[in-house]
């Protein structure tokens, strides 16, 4: 494909926990994370390439889409990384009633698939943030980061 960014629209309104989430970004608090995905290697990996960042805290690991919830609801971090590929569920659906029920949860949705549209659908749905798994190690930090401040970022496709 093509080296291109997504054309990327206003991120959702942070509701009424953005001043939390910008003092998390400057730097007062570390950027609290929730990471879903349904394999625990890619789990650990991603836990410790977030650990290693100063300023990411990564409070609590979901290994499906209904534990993600459920952890999102009960610790309300800044920012939810979400596998759009685990087995119960759509992560597009999910990513929509997050939206509903913690928007001051920022997503950043991620995927194995480089297809643009899959990308611009998880967009659409309300996450603010499309990382391919592959460019993980080199990008989420940043997209984490990004999400925190309300800015969309999505990798290059």
């Amino acid at each position: 494909m093509a080296n291109s960014h997504l054309h990327l629209a206003p991120a959702p309104a942070a509701g009424a926990c953005a001043i939390t989430a910008a003092r998390e970004v400057a730097g007062r608090h570390p950027i609290r994370v929730v990471l879903a995905d349904d394999h625990a290697f890619m789990r650990h990996g991603l836990r410790l390439l977030l650990d290693g960042e100063e300023g990411l805290d990564v409070v609590e690991e979901a290994h499906d889409l209904s534990s993600a919830i459920a952890s999102v609801l009960r610790v309300r971090p800044a920012v939810l990384v979400l596998d759009l590929r685990m087995g119960d569920g759509s992560g597009i659906q999910t990513i929509a009633r997050l939206r509903e029920k913690a928007p001051e949860t920022q997503i950043v949705a991620l995927s194995m698939s480089a297809d643009r549209r899959f990308a611009q659908e998880a967009l659409r749905s309300g996450a603010v943030g499309f990382v391919l798994k592959d460019l993980a190690d080199a990008e989420l930090p940043e997209a984490i980061r990004a999400a925190a401040r309300g800015e969309q970022y999505a990798s290059r496709m």
